[in-house]
């Protein structure tokens, strides 16, 4: 069957009547950064809400009972924790499909101008901290946030131990086969291994906009790159694994992967967006 006939197949129900447009799709990222980094995830979600309700794009909605509007987010950021790229999916409903909505344009569809429009206006809707990077449309069957990000790199900002005895904790760390830590579920203390999630660790130079001097109380910076599934690992999860001694004082997502061919790409890449496109081979085994 040729690229046309699929799609009249697929815009045809069996009565012979055209069946509806699918569904637009747009995937934003934005930043979550300075005393926002407090709110709970509970929150950010009312946020953006309302920033949608006020911004005038035609969201989708959900049906029955108690109607929602069809956002769906990325992996949960704990709270307190900054971050450089959160990602929300955004359905548009079919009353937008016209062209009649005016952040479109005249062409009906969100093409980059319109996007980065929406971006602008977005970030002026959000609370101070939280700003639109990139919103980029979808192609028609990519998979959910939830479902294809498959890790997540994180700067962590720590103190408590001099700098060679990070190091040498890092490298037994990596070098041990079972690193056991304890975790609530439902209700109960179980302990499970953490090693299989670390793909890589180490000591690392602050960040772009990080202190210059990590002389006072011995602060250092960790680089760390964390599997999300089955479970993902928080950042204090991972230093009960260093062990006793250090403690978090900051801690920054800045990147989430998804794994396709032996390459990570981030959410975004290759949809307008200036994201980084890497070879999974660097990380630890």
């Amino acid at each position: 069957m040729s690229g046309a006939e699929q799609d009249g197949a697929r815009c045809a129900l069996p009565d012979g009547t055209a069946a509806p447009a699918p569904l637009r799709r747009l995937r934003v990222r934005y930043t979550k950064t300075g005393k926002i980094r407090f709110t709970s995830h509970r929150d950010v979600v009312r946020m953006w809400e309302r920033a949608l309700r006020r911004s005038g794009v035609p969201v989708a909605w959900s049906e029955g009972f108690s109607p929602r509007p069809l956002v769906s987010f990325g992996l949960a950021l704990p709270t307190g924790c900054e971050s450089l790229a959160e990602y929300v999916d955004i359905v548009l409903s079919r009353s937008g499909q016209s062209g009649g909505d005016a952040w479109l344009g005249e062409t009906g569809e969100p093409g980059p101008q319109a996007c980065a429009a929406l971006g602008e206006r977005l970030s002026a809707l959000l609370p101070q901290g939280m700003d639109v990077q990139v919103v980029a449309t979808l192609p028609e069957g990519s998979g959910s946030l939830q479902q294809e990000v498959s890790s997540c790199s994180w700067d962590l900002e720590v103190f408590g131990l001099a700098a060679e005895e990070l190091k040498s904790r890092v490298e037994r760390l990596l070098a041990a086969p079972v690193v056991l830590v304890q975790r609530e579920r439902k209700g109960r203390i179980a302990l499970d291994d953490l090693r299989p999630a670390v793909l890589a660790l180490a000591v690392a130079p602050p960040p772009e906009g990080g202190p210059e001097d990590p002389s006072t109380g011995h602060r250092a910076w960790l680089r760390a790159e964390v599997a999300t599934r089955p479970r993902g690992v928080r950042p204090r999860e991972l230093l009960e694994a260093i062990g006793p001694g250090v403690s978090l004082s900051r801690a920054r997502r800045v990147h989430q992967w998804i794994e396709r061919d032996g390459a990570r790409l981030e959410p975004l890449v290759g949809r307008g967006d200036a994201a980084i496109a890497t070879h999974a081979g660097a990380r630890a085994s």
